[in-house]
């Protein structure tokens, strides 16, 4: 998939890549949502009316200038009064999507306004999110009761009551990267109720997150790219990708670090870059304890570094946050992997540890990991480690399923795990210390 670049991509092409990436995810169909961007010469750039948002290309995004000229080949989106309304209500976003996900029309159509304090990141990036009361759509009407919200709340994410979400930006990254993240939001919120209460963070413990950034991490120069380096970033690119594809990974939050050479040394994702876009200049190699200059790599580098240090037959850990794990992490129930043979023989039994916990005691969560594969972190994220890096993929793919099985079974009766007795035994068939 195209990746994206909001400073030397034409407005169409930028349209182009984002609608791609929200059908291939399943958040609009063939039909729904539509996406626009604002020029600095005041014209919209907006997709078309009645065009499949599946196949859609450059050459049917609609231009719209300011004085009310069309050129393009189709009618531009019915929704083009609420994009014009927010764009003369709040001058300094340039980005716009609406959509209809599943997860946030079910917010719509209970008139609820979802709170984002499950994980810290997604405040951040959402912030509170204001509620437009319904309109018909394509109204003029619609269009002033969306801009009021964006005008009087200051909001940049509006529900629109019995219609779907519409988002701003101040360009088409910060716009996908709200959508993408309250979607992801209210998906696992969604799925956390099915399992119990949802466990919100407070402006402290959100606060909490943003004071981590790796400010201090010395940095070196001299960094070296031998033939092993280069061949574990395009490794990691690849994975990272293929997380972000298969929804295991959204472009706000993930981390995946690999061990190189036979040291302590390891190559790491940066922060504050899309992991949908990462490529592999953009990782971040640290050695000796030493950022590579001129990068700032994940707030959680600190809790690499000491897993490696610790357990030198780990080589590489994935850090993310799935909807299905994180319903299990938001909730507090228990991520239970005596389901299948396969689960519990790739995962073991997985601890759950408080959330704030991976940056203020680094060196017993990086203990943890001599005996347990997994952890989970309520409210943050799941930590996955291995060896090779497709096999610790491999074990996130596997939790993943596992806990969207447990999800689904909790709407059809308790689960029956597998006993003591028959663990014994796979410890004994599979050599599971």
């Amino acid at each position: 998939m195209k990746q994206l670049d909001v400073n030397l991509m034409h407005p169409v092409e930028q349209i182009n890549v984002i609608i791609g990436r929200i059908y291939k995810s399943g958040m609009t169909t063939t039909s729904g949502g539509n996406i626009s961007i604002r020029d600095k010469n005041g014209d919209i750039w907006i997709t078309p009316s009645g065009v499949d948002k599946g196949s859609l290309t450059v050459k049917d995004i609609m231009q719209v200038k300011r004085d009310g000229t069309l050129i393009g080949p189709h009618k531009p989106s019915s929704e083009l009064p609420f994009h014009k309304a927010i764009y003369e209500a709040r001058p300094e976003l340039t980005a716009i999507i609406h959509a209809h996900p599943p997860a946030l029309v079910a917010f719509s159509i209970a008139g609820i306004v979802p709170d984002t304090k499950i994980v810290p990141q997604a405040h951040n990036i959402c912030g509170d999110i204001g509620f437009a009361p319904y309109g018909t759509p394509g109204s003029e009407d619609l269009g002033e009761k969306i801009a009021h919200e964006f005008r009087e709340g200051n909001y940049k994410a509006v529900i629109m009551e019995n219609h779907g979400v519409v988002l701003g930006g101040t360009d088409m990254m910060d716009a996908y990267q709200r959508f993408e993240t309250l979607e992801f939001c209210c998906r696992t919120i969604v799925n956390a109720k099915r399992l119990g209460q949802v466990n919100y963070l407070s402006d402290e413990q959100v606060s909490q997150y943003v004071h981590h950034l790796p400010s201090n991490v010395a940095h070196s120069m001299d960094i070296q790219h031998p033939s092993e380096e280069r061949a574990i970033r395009t490794e990691m690119v690849n994975i990272i990708r293929r997380a972000c594809d298969q929804g295991l990974m959204i472009s706000t939050y993930g981390t995946v670090s690999v061990r190189w050479g036979n040291s302590n040394d390891f190559l790491i994702t940066p922060s504050n870059i899309a992991r949908w876009d990462i490529v592999s200049s953009d990782l971040v190699q640290i050695k000796n304890g030493m950022a590579e200059a001129g990068k700032t790599p994940s707030r959680s580098v600190a809790l690499h570094q000491r897993i490696y240090q610790l357990n030198p037959h780990i080589n590489s850990i994935i850090c993310t946050q799935p909807v299905n794990l994180m319903a299990h992490a938001v909730s507090g129930s228990k991520f239970d992997v005596r389901t299948i043979p396969e689960s519990w023989i790739f995962l073991q039994d997985v601890p759950s540890i408080p959330f704030g916990l991976i940056y203020n005691d680094v060196d017993s969560v990086a203990k943890m990991f001599q005996k347990n594969r997994v952890v989970l972190v309520e409210n943050d994220s799941i930590f996955i480690t291995g060896d090779k890096l497709l096999n610790t993929f491999d074990y996130l793919e596997v939790a993943e399923f596992s806990a969207n099985s447990l999800v689904m079974a909790a709407s059809i009766g308790p689960l029956q795990p597998i006993g003591d007795e028959e663990i014994d035994d796979l410890r004994v068939a599979f050599n599971v210390k």
